[in-house]
C-alpha cells in the first residue's frame, strides 16, 4: 500500500512539473508577440499613424505631370544620410522642390526606407498669412516594368507658413528598392518624381432645397365630352410649381395594367422656368379624381424624382375602375382631375 501511495506521489509530481513547464512555454509564447510589436513601434517612434492611414501605392504607365528627377551612378550615393534636394521648378503656379533621401529620414519613421518630400519655394512673394493647399503623389521610375509607382494618402496637403514641406518618410521600402528582381535600379540609375495639383477651395454650391405645400400647388383639369375621346394620351395645360412646368396626362381607354378596365392619371414634368437651375426635381403629388356631387375623391400619392428631360411622367394606371365612374366621378359627360403638389425641390446656386 505504501509502495501505491508512493508511486502515485511520483507520478502527481512528474505530471505537475510538465504542467508547469507547458504553462512557463506558453505564457512565454504570448507574452512574445506584444513585446515584438513594442519594439517595432518604437523602431518606428516618430511614424505618425494619422497621417499615414489610406496610403496608396499603385502601378501606373504615365509619367509624373510636374517633376523627375534621375539619379545615375546612384551607388555613389546610397549610404548618405543628406537630403538631397532638386532645382526649383514651377507647377500650378507655385515653385516647388523634391527633398530625397535616400536612406530614409530618421526623423519622420523613415528607417529602411526611402523618403521622399515636396517642398514650397520663394514665398516671400506671397501675400501674408498666405495659405497653399496641394493634392500630391510621389512617384518611383520601374524600368523593367516600364511603370512608375505612385503613392499618394489621398488627403489635401496645407502649406503655410509653418509647414512648407509634405511627403512620405517611408515611399518605398529599402529591401524592395534595392532589389534587382523589383526593378526600380537599373544600370545603377533610379529615377523619382511628383505631380502637384492646387485644391483652390469653391465660391459656389449647389443647393436642394425641399419646399413643402409651394404656392399655387393645386391644380385642376376638367375634361368635357368624355364618351367622345379616343384610344390616345391627352394632357392639360402646363402649370408652374416651383422652378418647373407640370402637366397631367391620361388615356381614356387605359393604360398598362390597368387597360382597359381602369382610368389611369400620370402627373409629366416639363421644362424649366427662365433662369431656373435645371436638376433632377423632386415631385410629390396628391393625384385627385374629384367626385363631382360630393367628397367622395379617389386619391392617390405619389412621389419620385423627375429627371430634367421633358416628358417623364409617375402615377398609376388605376385609380378607378371605368364602370364606377358613374357613381358621381362622371357628370354631364365630363370628369375632373386635381392634382395638388404637396413638396417640391428647388436648386439654387449659392456662395459657400
Amino acid at each position: 500500500m505504501e509502495n501505491r501511495r508512493w508511486s502515485l506521489g511520483i507520478v502527481c509530481l512528474v505530471f505537475l512539473f510538465i504542467t508547469t513547464s507547458s504553462a512557463e512555454f506558453l505564457i512565454q509564447q504570448v507574452t512574445e508577440g506584444p513585446v515584438s510589436s513594442v519594439s517595432e513601434t518604437e523602431y518606428n517612434s516618430s511614424y505618425n499613424l494619422n497621417t499615414n492611414l489610406g496610403v496608396t501605392r499603385v502601378m501606373r504607365d504615365e509619367r509624373p505631370s510636374s517633376k523627375i528627377v534621375t539619379i545615375g551612378s546612384f551607388s555613389v550615393i546610397k549610404e548618405r544620410f543628406e537630403p538631397y534636394e532638386s532645382s526649383v521648378f514651377e507647377s500650378s503656379g507655385y515653385k516647388w522642390r523634391l527633398i530625397l533621401y535616400v536612406t530614409g529620414n530618421k526623423n519622420d519613421g523613415g528607417n529602411n526606407h526611402i523618403s521622399l518630400y515636396v517642398r514650397i519655394e520663394e514665398t516671400e512673394s506671397l501675400p501674408k498669412g498666405w495659405e497653399v493647399n496641394a493634392d500630391i503623389k510621389l512617384f518611383v521610375h520601374n524600368p523593367k516594368q516600364r511603370k512608375y509607382l505612385s503613392v499618394t494618402d489621398g488627403t489635401v496637403k496645407r502649406y503655410n507658413e509653418a509647414k512648407k514641406e509634405w511627403g512620405f518618410g517611408q515611399l518605398i521600402p529599402l529591401s524592395t528598392f534595392y532589389n534587382t528582381n523589383e526593378g526600380y535600379i537599373v544600370q545603377d540609375t533610379c529615377s523619382f518624381g511628383a505631380e502637384i495639383f492646387i485644391v483652390k477651395p469653391v465660391a459656389q454650391q449647389e443647393k436642394v432645397t425641399f419646399i413643402s405645400n409651394p404656392p399655387d400647388n393645386v391644380f385642376t383639369w376638367k375634361i368635357l365630352r368624355f364618351s367622345s375621346l379616343e384610344d390616345k394620351f391627352y394632357y392639360s395645360d402646363d402649370f408652374l410649381v416651383g422652378d418647373r412646368y407640370w402637366r397631367l396626362g391620361f388615356n381614356p381607354k387605359g393604360d398598362g395594367g390597368g387597360r382597359p378596365h381602369a382610368l389611369p392619371i400620370y402627373l409629366f414634368a416639363q421644362g424649366f422656368k427662365p433662369n431656373a437651375v435645371a436638376t433632377t426635381t423632386w415631385g410629390a403629388v396628391n393625384l385627385r379624381l374629384k367626385h363631382q356631387l360630393g367628397s367622395n375623391h379617389k386619391k392617390v400619392y405619389s412621389a419620385a424624382w423627375y429627371p430634367i428631360r421633358e416628358g417623364y411622367g409617375v402615377g398609376v394606371n388605376s385609380i378607378i375602375l371605368l364602370k364606377d365612374l358613374r357613381a358621381g366621378y362622371l357628370v354631364n359627360d365630363s370628369i375632373v382631375f386635381e392634382a395638388e403638389m404637396v413638396k417640391v425641390s428647388v436648386t439654387n446656386i449659392v456662395p459657400t
